[in-house]
């Protein structure tokens, strides 16, 4: 029986490997974003600063486990084999939400992730236990009051930061203006000092309690003269910051690094107990029951962990080891890190989320908010406030998403809130702290332009929500899986935890996949970066001419299917295809807000000579997909309804039809391959004859109706319809084939622009 626990103890183990890697990956946000954000330094700098603040939080953190050893239940009222039960539903239910939300992008706390994956896993156990009669109550078994003082600390830590971070960063942006160069000379110095200081403080009010070489008197010393520390750091680091800067070294770089270093620091140090707390609980139970003498594990119970953890230091640097690593090859902390850079991106860049009736209806609020204020500030004021806010004079490294401005201001008060938030006892969360302050100072520096306002707010409005989403989850999954845990035994434990494994493994591959096709998109990528606008047009034409080749192949690929399925009766892939045309709108459309935005990037009088083209075409690739929809939803529903087929005679000549369509599509995307324009005219002329044969063929089935027979009045009716939308899409194609050749060359013939592309 011992030895059967004992694997149990090392699947724990086992778990908790995995669950630090995946929590890294969730948690790397915390610390990453602001320097990667702004271009501090390297990727690579960036990881080595964050991981030696990992490696050091992670071995001098004294590993004390109180949350996962008594924090959130009684563990006398608890037998030895209910808390195993408990923390395997804990550790499986962990790994798959941190992976789930990894795979999506998405932060989440993995405070609240553990505190309610214990809280459920115990409430339902205790739930149990009172059904048996043990004349027990839940204030006997379970110890609520942690779980709700992080309930409340999320719902403090979120608004407190984003009101904090936008008032901050505005000041900030006063101070510096966006061309903050030119702004540095006497204020970096107190700038750099503060912010130093500020992160010191953080390090030592945040970190000091829990490093294990810190005695009571040293704690003790460093709270009674703490303001004294404050002073003078505030003076050596305001002096040594303005040398640095008289030396020509970016001060605002150096902060940057240092808040990476302390928040990853801080974060390895005081949320360690997240991933391997429960691991380490599991193991001091299961040494205390052999101690013992093993026997009746449902009635041994575990009083023994209400004393404090000793935990051995090579757990600690094992931890910290296996951190580093992780932070370093994780393509998930690269995922996670993108979902708040680019929130909070001060260019105009592809936005990852949609809209929703919450943020349309905010934005709407907002903007009329903000004219009753420009109604009501005086003109000089606002003309001020117009010149130090002047996104035009941004000074960013190419490839940034916002300056070091931001980048300082969004580390430093972040370390700053935390430091805040324990010294009265907040069990704040880093996750929702440095994410809010992020989104705080983007709002302050108008990165949330009236374009971007709707997607960013609907993206703040997800992660959040997420987060709340993660404490439900975890309460109720953690609470199904103790359940078959504590009937099913040792075999269902071994299964789920074998399972869990498979399913870490699984999504591993599917995510390397997912990022491998969206790192494909490398063109959009160049075109928003570059800061040579002479390079802009030639690649947007390119990345234009990709995507809408890509699209027109499908469109002819589509029309061969629909056109088969329905003269063949397959109803099945009628079915496919109205999905995948039901996806591919939202492709049409989202590359269609990339290519706008890439639009913006172009010289204004060249931007406005493409736009009408470019609209045009846009709308009529639109069109080709509504005509493959109307066809293929007519197919479908008289082929799912068994009606009559097709019969020969219309059946030859609507393959006679798709064969010269099929055609049609082939040529244009060879045109579209060598760019040569001299054939526009003749696959014009094309267009107008197939159009003439659609038309000749429509009148002869319109004529057939009215003579034939009522038996096939329905399939002719599908047919007639299936014509009418070809043609119209023959028209499109038409019409797109001019706009194509005014996009390339503006003088494509001598035609006014819009009458010549609408013959």
């Amino acid at each position: 029986m011992e030895i059967l626990f004992l694997c149990v103890v090392i699947f724990l183990f086992l778990l908790a490997v995995f669950d630090l890697s995946v929590g890294v990956s969730n948690d790397a946000v915390n610390f990453l974003n602001s320097a990667i954000g702004s271009k501090a330094a390297s990727f690579k700098r960036v990881l080595i600063v964050a991981s030696i603040g990992v490696f050091i939080g992670a071995a001098m953190s004294n590993g004390m486990m109180d949350i996962a050893r008594h924090g959130i239940f009684r563990p006398e009222h608890f037998s030895f084999y209910e808390l195993i039960c408990i923390f395997m539903a804990v550790m499986v239910t962990d790994i798959i939400l941190l992976d789930i939300f990894n795979s999506l992008g998405l932060p989440t706390s993995t405070t609240v992730s553990m505190v309610f994956e214990l809280l459920g896993a115990t409430f339902v156990v205790a739930l149990i236990k009172m059904a048996g009669g043990i004349g027990l109550g839940f204030d006997d078994l379970l110890n609520t009051e942690k779980a709700l003082s992080v309930i409340l600390g999320i719902f403090l830590s979120v608004a407190i930061a984003f009101f904090f971070g936008t008032i901050v960063q505005f000041l900030s942006r006063m101070i510096f203006s966006f061309n903050y160069k030119s702004n540095l000379k006497w204020k970096i110095g107190i700038f750099g000092g503060v912010c130093a200081t500020a992160i010191v403080y953080f390090l030592l009010i945040k970190g000091a309690k829990d490093l294990t070489f810190m005695t009571p008197e040293v704690k003790t010393w460093i709270k009674e003269h703490t303001g004294t520390i404050i002073l003078g750091c505030l003076g050596f680091f305001t002096l040594l910051m303005q040398l640095l800067h008289i030396c020509r070294v970016n001060v605002l770089k150096v902060i940057v690094l240092l808040g990476t270093f302390a928040l990853a620091m801080a974060f390895a140090g005081n949320d360690l107990v997240n991933f391997i707390g429960v691991p380490l609980s599991g193991l001091a139970s299961y040494q205390d029951y052999v101690a013992n003498g093993g026997g009746d594990a449902a009635g041994f119970l575990m009083g023994s962990l209400n004393g404090p953890a000793n935990t051995p230091i090579y757990f600690l640097i094992g931890a910290g080891v296996i951190m580093v690593v992780s932070l370093a090859t994780s393509k998930k902390a690269k995922n996670v890190t993108k979902t708040e850079i680019g929130l909070g991106s001060q260019q105009g860049d592809d936005e990852m989320f949609g809209t929703s009736r919450i943020g349309r209806r905010l934005v709407r609020w907002t903007l009329s908010f903000l004219a009753w204020v420009r109604r009501v500030t005086p003109l000089r004021v606002r003309r001020w406030l117009n010149k130090r806010f002047n996104i035009d004079e941004t000074i960013m490294d190419q490839g940034a998403a916002f300056d070091l401005i931001r980048g300082s201001v969004n580390l430093v008060l972040a370390g700053a809130l935390i430091a805040f938030g324990t010294s009265l006892k907040l069990p704040l969360s880093t996750t929702f702290v440095t994410f809010m302050v992020a989104m705080g100072t983007s709002l302050a520096d108008r990165a949330w332009g009236r374009e971007s306002a709707v997607f960013r707010i609907t993206g703040v409005i997800s992660v959040i929500g997420g987060w709340f989403l993660t404490a439900g989850a975890a309460f109720i999954g953690a609470g199904v899986i103790v359940v078959a845990m504590y009937y099913g035994g040792h075999w269902v434990m071994f299964l789920l935890a074998a399972l869990t494994i498979f399913l870490i493994i699984h999504s591993n591959r599917r995510f390397g996949k997912k990022t491998d096709a969206e790192n494909g998109d490398v063109l959009f990528q160049t075109i928003v970066s570059t800061q040579d606008k002479s390079r802009t047009w030639p690649l947007l034409q390119m990345y234009i001419t990709e995507q809408q080749y890509s699209f027109l192949s499908y469109a002819e690929e589509k029309y061969r299917d629909i056109t088969q399925a329905f003269i063949h009766e397959n109803a099945g892939t009628l079915g496919k295809t109205e999905s995948s045309l039901a996806k591919q709108k939202a492709v049409l459309k989202n590359a269609r807000r990339k290519e706008t935005i890439c639009l913006r990037h172009l010289p204004r009088e060249m931007a406005i000579e493409k736009s009408a083209w470019f609209y045009l075409s846009n709308n009529l690739c639109m069109n080709i997909l509504y005509n493959l929809r109307r066809i293929n939803e007519v197919c479908k529903e008289h082929v799912e309804n068994n009606f009559h087929p097709l019969p020969p005679r219309y059946a030859t000549e609507c393959e006679l039809i798709r064969t010269r369509i099929s055609i049609l599509f082939n040529d244009t995307l060879a045109l579209m391959r060598s760019g040569d324009l001299e054939t526009i005219g003749m696959l014009r002329q094309h267009c107008d004859e197939i159009k003439d044969i659609v038309s000749d063929t429509y009148h002869r089935a319109h004529n057939q109706l009215r003579d034939g027979d009522t038996s096939a009045m329905a399939v002719l009716y599908v047919y007639v319809n299936m014509l009418q939308e070809t043609q119209e899409m023959v028209s499109s194609v038409r019409k797109y084939l001019r706009a194509f050749a005014k996009l390339r060359d503006s003088e494509f013939r001598s035609r006014p622009a819009l009458s010549g592309a609408l013959s």
